[in-house]
């Protein structure tokens, strides 16, 4: 039988959520494991648009809600780490841009324009013109109004690499993991036959949760999906664009970034309204359909002639609520040994390292001598989207 292993906390799932509360807990002098049975970020993170939301696209109806208040510092966090001097070291990470931007392909209506004036996101929301539009609009034609958000876009893929290069020898690639009980308590897990002993396990695993909590004979805190339905674009006439674009409803119409591929070429990574409800409900070749005529329709002059169009579905993992709403921050629930929790978002990864640690400092969990661990067999990095769907 493999080595049995012990350390401060057990985390499986490597998302970026558990690479950064990875990183966070061994700054801060934990030992700690992680467990991935697939590929890093291989789930909703590598399938996540980039953008690290402070609240403003939560305000669309014309006032800051629970969701744009919980999430509005972490713009902040986030350059912080970029930049190498926040609560993990994030340098290297490629930003692809400094800002993302709600656009009006019309005239907005007079209580949103005030809103945004107002002294409630002051400081977040600033109207931009001419050469300062992203490039996509800067055409003659464009007779929209842009405002940029204090909010920016990251290369996910490179933000995973970064991620796994912290963690070190503390990735642990997988496949069975099972419950290890000690007098009726949960002490670890047994992991492909190996028991791993820790202080405390955490389950951030989205939409694997489920999974792994009726592995281990429990059905709470229950989990919901709310599906996606993703579209892709690929073509050299296309310029970047880093834009919610506003509708009528309290969603972005359409929300786009751009993501360079390893040919030199552009691809639009499309999601928003377009690739909810409706474009759930849609064939992959009827989303495409779809997609071709709004934007059409909101960028004429762009030429589209020769792109290339893909799909892409992906479920978004969180605590269940009432009628699938979205949930303000991240989760976490905890008993025992055991810590289960879903970020909810991309941008609110520090939000669920934050519970974590509270929950380690409640308990009064503090990091203890543990034997060095062994070399391990490493889970891969997951490759963009965009690089398989166009290959």
């Amino acid at each position: 039988m493999s080595q049995a292993l012990s350390t401060d906390v057990l985390i499986v799932g490597g998302g970026i959520a558990g690479l950064w509360l990875n990183a966070r807990l061994r700054r801060e002098g934990y030992a700690t494991l992680l467990l991935e049975n697939a590929t890093l970020g291989g789930g909703q993170s590598v399938a996540s648009q980039g953008i690290i939301h402070g609240g403003a696209k939560y305000a669309l109806h014309g006032a800051l809600t629970g969701a744009s208040e919980a999430i509005a510092d972490m713009p902040r966090r986030w350059r912080e780490a970029i930049a190498g001097n926040g609560e993990i070291d994030l340098s290297g990470v490629r930003l692809l841009s400094d800002a993302h931007y709600l656009w009006s392909p019309g005239s907005l209506a007079g209580n949103l324009t005030s809103f945004f004036a107002s002294k409630a996101v002051r400081g977040r929301v600033d109207q931009v013109k001419g050469d300062q539009l992203p490039p996509a609009l800067q055409d003659r034609k464009f007779k929209g109004k842009v405002y940029r958000l204090a909010e920016l876009v990251l290369d996910v893929p490179s933000l995973i690499t970064r991620l796994a290069e912290l963690s070190a020898n503390s990735l642990l690639a997988c496949k069975v993991i099972e419950p290890l009980h000690e007098n009726q308590q949960l002490v670890g897990l047994r992991v492909d036959g190996r028991e791993i002993r820790a202080q405390r396990i955490v389950l951030s695993a989205g939409s694997g949760t489920a999974e792994l909590l009726t592995a281990l004979g429990l059905n709470k805190p229950e989990q919901q999906l709310r599906p996606l339905h993703m579209v892709l674009a690929k073509g050299p006439s296309l310029k970047p664009l880093y834009a919610h674009c506003l509708g009528g409803g309290p969603k972005p119409r359409v929300t786009v970034t751009t993501h360079p591929c390893s040919d030199g070429e552009w691809v639009w990574y499309m999601g928003g309204d377009i690739a909810e409800a409706s474009g759930v409900a849609r064939s992959p070749d009827e989303q495409i359909q779809a997609a071709q005529t709004e934007m059409a329709s909101l960028l004429p002059w762009i030429d589209l002639s020769t792109a290339k169009w893909a799909t892409f579905r992906v479920d978004r993992a969180e605590p269940a609520q009432s009628s699938l709403m979205r949930p303000d921050n991240a989760f976490l629930a905890d008993e025992g040994a055991l810590i289960v929790g879903w970020p909810t978002k991309l941008a609110l990864a520090p939000d669920f390292a934050d519970r974590v640690m509270a929950s380690l400092k409640r308990d009064a969990i503090v990091p203890a001598e543990h034997p060095a661990l062994p070399e391990l067999k490493q889970p891969e990095v997951a490759q963009p989207i965009w690089e398989h769907m166009f290959a």
